[in-house]
C-alpha cells in the first residue's frame, strides 16, 4: 500500500506519475510496489532518461526534461535537494511504520509516498513461537528508525538495527554471531544476499528474488514467518533423532561386542544385534516425520491461532 501526500501546488497523481517513471526502471520491492500503486491508479510511468540507482538510498531520472530524485530523505539531502516543505510529512509517515519516500524534481521537493509493507497476520505469533523456543530475534533494515521501531513494536520485536545499508547488512549478522552465537538471516531481497550468504544459515522467503534463494540454504516455499517456525523445528526433530541413532548404535556395540570377546556372548547373538542395531536406527529415522508433526502440533496453537494475549500484541 502507498500513501501520497503532495506539496503545495502539486497533485497526487502529478507526483506518483513522476515517482513511477523512475521507479519503473528500478528492481527494488519499494519500487515496484510504488508502480504498481500507480499502475491501479491509471496512471502509466513516462519514460525515463539517465536512469542511476544507489543501492539502499534511492534513484535518480530525467522525466520530462526535469531532473528527478526519488528515495530515502538522507540521500535527497545529500544530492542538494530542498526537503523545507516536506519534514512534517516524512515524521508523520515514519511515525505511522510507513518507509518514507520522498520526491524531488529540479531540487525541490514536491511530495513524499508513505509506503506500507503490511504485517502478515501471522508475523506476531511467529516470532513469539521462535522466542519461547529461545531464540533472539533481531530486526536488521534500511529504513529509518522511527520506522522500524513502529513495526517491530507491531510483531514484537525488541532488538532493532535500522538505517542499515545493504552492503553493511553481512556485516551486522558478523556483529550479531559474537553476541549470541550461531546465527540464522531471513530475507527475500536483493539487499539481503549477502546477509543470507554470511549467516550460519540463510533463509530466504518464497517470494524473494533469484539471487536470495540462490544465496540462501534454505529456501521455503510459503511466504510466511511460520515457516521459519517449521524449519527450526525440523531442525530440532532431526538432531533429536541423530542423537537418538547414536546412542542405540552405540549402545548395541558397547554392550554386545565386549560380551562376545569374552565368551559370555554368542558371536551369532552379538552379529544379530549389531544387525539390529541398524534396522533399529533406520525405522527409527523413517519415524522423523512423526516427530516433527508433533512438535509442530505442541506450537501450532500459539502459531496458528494465537491467544487473546498474542493477538493483542499483533
Amino acid at each position: 500500500m502507498a500513501e501520497v501526500s503532495p506539496a503545495t501546488g502539486v497533485t497526487p497523481d502529478e507526483v506518483l506519475r513522476i515517482a513511477a517513471s523512475v521507479e519503473n526502471a528500478s528492481e527494488h520491492p519499494i519500487a515496484r510496489t510504488i508502480v504498481a500503486h500507480a499502475r491501479r491508479q491509471g496512471i502509466e510511468p513516462q519514460e525515463a532518461a539517465r536512469f542511476e540507482a544507489v543501492p539502499g538510498q534511492g534513484a535518480r531520472a530525467t522525466v520530462g526534461g526535469r531532473e528527478i530524485l526519488v528515495g530515502k530523505p538522507d540521500y535527497l539531502t545529500r544530492a542538494g535537494a530542498d526537503l523545507a516543505g516536506a519534514r512534517s510529512i516524512v515524521q508523520q509517515f515514519e511515525a505511522d511504520g510507513r518507509t518514507v519516500v520522498l520526491v524531488a524534481a529540479d531540487g525541490q521537493a514536491i511530495g513524499a509516498i508513505g509506503v506500507t509493507d503490511a504485517v502478515k497476520e501471522d508475523s506476531a505469533r511467529a516470532i513469539r513461537a521462535l522466542k519461547e523456543m529461545g531464540l533472539r530475534v533481531v530486526m536488521i533494515t534500511g529504513d529509518h528508525e522511527r520506522t522500524a521501531r513502529a513495526v517491530a513494536k507491531l510483531v514484537n520485536i525488541d532488538e532493532v538495527m535500522a538505517d542499515v545499508l545493504p552492503a553493511d547488512k553481512a556485516s551486522a549478522v558478523e556483529e550479531l554471531r559474537p553476541k549470541f552465537g550461531p546465527t540464522a538471516m531471513v530475507g527475500d531481497g536483493i539487499n539481503d544476499a549477502a546477509a543470507l550468504a554470511t549467516a550460519d544459515v540463510g533463509i530466504a522467503m518464497g517470494s524473494g528474488t533469484d539471487i536470495a534463494i540462490e544465496s540462501a540454504d534454505i529456501a521455503l516455499v510459503r511466504d510466511d514467518l511460520s515457516g521459519v517456525v517449521d524449519t527450526v523445528l525440523l531442525s530440532h526433530a532431526t538432531f533429536r533423532k541423530i542423537r537418538q541413532n547414536l546412542f542405540w548404535a552405540i549402545g548395541y556395540n558397547v554392550l554386545a561386542v565386549p560380551l562376545a570377546v569374552l565368551g559370555l556372548l554368542h558371536p551369532l547373538i552379538a552379529e544379530a544385534a549389531r544387525a539390529l542395531s541398524s534396522v533399529n536406527v533406520v525405522a527409527n529415522s523413517l519415524r522423523l516425520e512423526a516427530s516433527f508433526e508433533r512438535d509442530v502440533r505442541r506450537n501450532g496453537s500459539r502459531l496458528h491461532h494465537g491467544d487473546t494475549e498474542s493477538t493483542e500484541t499483533h
